[in-house]
């Protein structure tokens, strides 16, 4: 199987502390958009890929097959690819 990439957070242009692992992008995208990112730019450590993502969270209902403890609205986040960039 694969393994998983690492994904650093870039804003501005310039990257941040914030480091993402996974397999594909849009799993470190949704990781950030969870985490309040809107405007989502993920440099691939070890390539010259920039993944350009626009991000966003929403209130939902939990699901019918949900734990009792997860409480009646949770945020869920998605992400959408806008781009790939290359340096």
């Amino acid at each position: 199987m694969g393994d998983k990439k690492y994904f650093v957070l870039m804003k501005n242009g310039k990257d941040t502390a914030q480091v993402f692992h996974s397999r594909q992008p849009r799993g470190a995208a949704l990781k950030a958009a969870s985490r309040g990112e809107t405007d989502i730019h993920l440099r691939e450590r070890g390539t010259n890929r920039v993944h350009v993502f626009k991000g966003w969270k929403k209130m939902v209902a939990k699901g019918a097959n949900a734990p009792a403890w997860l409480p009646d609205k949770i945020n869920k986040a998605n992400v959408s690819k806008v781009r790939i960039d290359r340096n």
